[in-house]
């Protein structure tokens, strides 16, 4: 159903249940109101992780290991205490913290990892030989340095947030440089301490700093390149969440997405590894929006907000492929419906002919302060193309700056490529058909 599913979106006023659709419409018969519930629950809400993984709907393509251990060493460096009790309270005052922050105050995600390592003219070397040159995942063994350098840049600069250096550290996208997917495990977990270490070091009572687990989109999408299942997918992002995870992430941001099944591959894949760690971390999603309006899979930004409803998200944002000026009615659209947190870290504007990003700190700051006084945000933050600086105008920019509030209307909204809303005028509407 999953994947068939991926990109319907179905939110009955935020109940989902049975009886829930009555209020949906006066006219409709109890048919109609069943056939609606049934086709969108079975595309939109297929079994939970927790189900299959006790054998209910089996998945043999998650690997059979035991659970983390209490006491091991395989757990979050932030965390205190052996027992599970301690590791559980840690996590849940983590999350409850960076909710309160983002609800108090806009925070800053830091710059763009692969145009800092880029500024830094590497060679062949430094990646670990001509093999695996350009995989920037691959520095977080070899050249552990470079990365904790760009970490630091950024908080220096005022960025709340880091992102861990595993943009591409699936072991589907590692298999580029092989053997390197052999080692995938072991790079995101190296990336995800290194990034805790460091925000650790800046981090105070008055001025906490965080740790996101960077997961993109892979190399491969469903509906726009194919040669991947979904099961594939979840099996893929199930690794890399659990090794970002014993890391010690704050939370996981899939991000850069442009197809709404690998999405909820990758929101499953999480969810198994929570399953397996024992313990949850908040998840973040981030879309990216092309130029022609839409994801690379065609779904607009407000149906991808459909699309995640029943999805319990620290955020929902926008990334990449272009400046903020083109990302306003995409934040407009999302920014009316959305009953989640809102992020916004754009390019540095469309890059020249050169691959050159144009668009300067102060430009990249003055588009944002207009989303922030129109009230759509609650994070900022940059993408391809900017730096330190960037980073540094933001985070001057948001000072004493309030945070989007979350709406308090529940409409009723179906999606597909596109939204739609259930209305009292309206007549009969199949979904899934």
């Amino acid at each position: 159903p999953e994947a068939l599913g991926g990109l319907w979106g179905f939110r009955p006023g935020r109940v989902r249940s049975a009886g829930a659709l009555v209020w949906a419409r006066k006219g409709l018969s109890a048919c109609g109101l069943w056939l609606v519930w049934r086709a969108s629950w079975e595309l939109l809400d297929p079994p939970s992780c927790d189900s299959r993984i006790r054998g209910e709907y089996p998945i043999p393509y998650l690997p059979h290991v035991p659970p983390v251990p209490v006491g091991s060493d395989r757990v979050c460096a932030w965390t205190s205490g052996n027992s599970q009790e301690s590791r559980l309270t840690a996590a849940e005052d983590k999350r409850l913290l960076i909710e309160e922050l983002l609800r108090e105050r806009i925070l800053v995600l830091d710059g763009a990892m692969g145009t800092a390592i880029q500024a830094r003219e590497l060679t062949a070397a430094d990646f670990g030989g001509e093999a695996f040159e350009g995989c920037n995942e691959h520095l977080n063994l070899t050249r552990p340095d470079v990365i904790e350098a760009i970490h630091r840049d950024h908080l220096e600069a005022g960025a709340d947030i880091i992102e861990t250096n595993t943009f591409g550290s699936s072991a589907l996208v590692l298999a580029e440089y092989p053997p390197l997917q052999m080692k995938a495990h072991e790079i995101s977990v190296a990336a995800a301490r290194l990034a805790r270490r460091v925000a650790d070091e800046f981090s105070t009572a008055d001025r906490p700093r965080f740790v996101a687990g960077s997961m993109g989109p892979t190399t491969k999408a469903i509906s726009v390149t194919g040669g991947v299942t979904f099961e594939e997918l979840l099996g893929t992002f199930f690794d890399q969440a659990q090794a970002l995870v014993e890391g010690g992430v704050d939370y996981l941001l899939i991000e850069t997405a442009q197809d709404t099944r690998n999405i909820k591959a990758a929101v499953m894949g999480c969810r198994a590894a929570f399953d397996r760690l024992g313990r949850e971390v908040p998840v973040a999603v981030s879309g990216t929006i092309e130029p022609m309006g839409t994801m690379l899979a065609g779904q607009t930004a407000d149906a991808l907000a459909v699309s995640l409803e029943h999805v319990d998200l620290l955020y929902l944002g926008l990334n990449c492929a272009t400046g903020p000026d083109f990302m306003t009615d995409h934040l407009r659209a999302i920014a009316e419906i959305a009953h989640t947190r809102i992020a916004c870290v754009p390019n540095a504007g469309l890059p020249d002919e050169d691959g050159n990003y144009l668009e300067s700190p102060e430009m990249i700051a003055r588009v944002l302060e207009r989303f922030v006084d129109e009230g759509w945000l609650n994070l900022v933050g940059g993408c391809c193309g900017t730096t330190g600086a960037h980073i540094r105008a933001l985070a001057k920019m948001v000072e004493g700056k309030a945070a989007r509030s979350l709406p308090t209307e529940h409409a009723t909204r179906v999606s597909g490529l596109e939204t739609v809303e259930f209305t009292e005028d309206g007549g009969v509407l199949f979904v899934g058909v």
